[in-house]
C-alpha cells in the first residue's frame, strides 16, 4: 500500500467511526427529546388545540414518530378517537394515539405511560406554544417508547398520547371508560405533563403519599436522578390545590382505583401563557429530566408486579 493510499484508507476508516458515533448517538434514547418539543411547540401547530387543525398536525408528527421508533398500534390503529360535550358549545371530537410494546414476562400486569399533546390553540390571536405544557412531556414519552423498543420492557406497555386533557382530561377519561385493555390488568400509570422548566432545577415525582409502597422505588430512583428530583405534591397537607392527584391525566385513573405516578415541575411564569416557547426551555435541564423519566419508567416496570400486589390489583 502506498502512503497516499494509506492516509486515504485512514482518512475513510475516521469518517467511517465518526458516522458509527453519530448513528449510536441518533439511536440513544431522547437524542430527539428537543427537536420534539421544537416541532411541536411551533407556531405552524397553533397551540395544537383540541380538534382543530393544529390538533391534527400534531398528532400526525408523533404517529411519525411512532414509526420511526418502531412501534406498532394497540388494536388496528393508533388512533382512537372519542366524541365530548363541554359545559357550552357544540360536540369536540378529540383523538388518543395508543401504542403497545410486548414484555418478555409472562406476567399480565400492563403498564400504562402517557402525556398529553394537547394545548390551548389560538386565543385573541396570540398563539399559546405549550412548549412545557406538554410538548415536553411527549418528549419524554417518545423517549421513554425509544428505551423499551431498544431494550424490551418485562411487562407490556401502552404508550398513550392523550389530547383533550385542557379540557377536563377528556382524553383519559375516554381511556377509562373504555380501556383497550382491561382496566383490572393496568398496574400502574406513569404519566408526564411539564418537566422542562423549573428555576431551581427541580422535577417532582407524586404518587408516593397516598400510595406509600411506591415509595422504595421512587425514593430509589431520586437518589440517582440526573436532576434533582422530590417526592411530593400528591396530598392536601399543604392545601388541596398543592395536590397534584388530579390536576393532569393520572386524575382519570386514580378515580378507577388505578396506582399512578405523576412526573412534573411547579407552575412557572410561562404556565398557560402565549411566552411558553421553545426558546425558554433551559435544555441541559430538560436533558436530564428526560433521562430521570427514562430510569424512573424502566424501575417502576421492573418492579411492576410487587407495585400491583401491595395495591391489591
Amino acid at each position: 500500500m502506498t502512503l497516499h493510499a494509506f492516509r486515504h484508507a485512514v482518512a475513510v476508516s475516521a469518517v467511517l467511526v465518526a458516522l458509527t458515533g453519530q448513528a449510536h448517538a441518533a439511536l440513544k434514547p431522547g437524542a430527539h427529546a428537543l427537536d420534539d418539543v421544537r416541532v411541536l411547540s411551533a407556531d405552524n401547530m397553533e397551540g395544537r388545540g383540541v380538534g382543530t387543525p393544529g390538533g391534527a398536525k400534531a398528532r400526525a408528527y408523533i404517529v411519525q414518530r411512532f414509526g420511526q421508533i418502531g412501534l406498532r398500534p394497540q388494536g388496528a390503529a393508533f388512533e382512537r378517537p372519542f366524541i365530548f360535550k363541554p359545559r357550552f358549545g357544540r360536540e369536540v371530537s378529540g383523538v388518543n394515539l395508543v401504542a403497545r410494546i410486548e414484555g418478555t414476562s409472562s406476567s399480565d400486569k400492563v403498564l400504562v405511560v402517557s402525556a398529553h399533546y394537547d394545548h390551548l390553540g389560538v386565543r385573541k390571536g396570540q398563539v399559546y406554544n405549550g412548549a412545557d405544557d406538554n410538548a415536553s412531556g411527549i418528549a419524554g414519552l417518545l423517549a421513554v417508547a425509544e428505551a423499551f423498543r431498544a431494550r424490551p420492557p418485562r411487562h407490556t406497555v401502552l404508550i398513550v398520547a392523550f389530547d383533550g386533557e385542557e379540557s377536563g382530561l377528556r382524553g383519559a377519561k375516554a381511556f377509562v371508560a373504555d380501556p383497550p385493555v382491561p382496566l383490572a390488568s393496568i398496574g400502574l400509570t406513569v404519566n408526564f405533563d411539564m418537566i422542562s422548566k423549573n428555576a431551581k432545577g427541580e422535577l417532582y415525582v407524586s404518587g408516593a403519599g397516598p400510595q406509600p409502597y411506591l415509595k422504595p422505588v421512587l425514593a430509589g430512583v431520586a437518589k440517582a436522578a440526573p436532576v434533582k428530583l422530590l417526592l411530593g405534591h400528591d396530598t392536601d397537607a399543604q392545601g388541596k390545590e398543592d395536590n397534584w392527584t388530579a390536576q393532569s391525566d393520572q386524575g382519570a385513573f386514580a378515580e378507577k382505583g388505578v396506582p399512578w405516578v405523576y412526573f412534573g415541575v411547579e407552575d412557572h411564569p410561562e404556565y398557560h401563557q402565549p411566552t411558553d416557547d421553545f426558546a425558554t426551555v433551559p435544555q441541559d435541564f430538560f436533558k436530564r429530566s428526560v433521562a430521570t423519566v427514562v430510569t424512573a419508567t424502566r424501575a417502576l416496570d421492573d418492579d411492576l408486579d410487587g407495585i400491583s400486589r401491595a395495591a391489591g390489583r
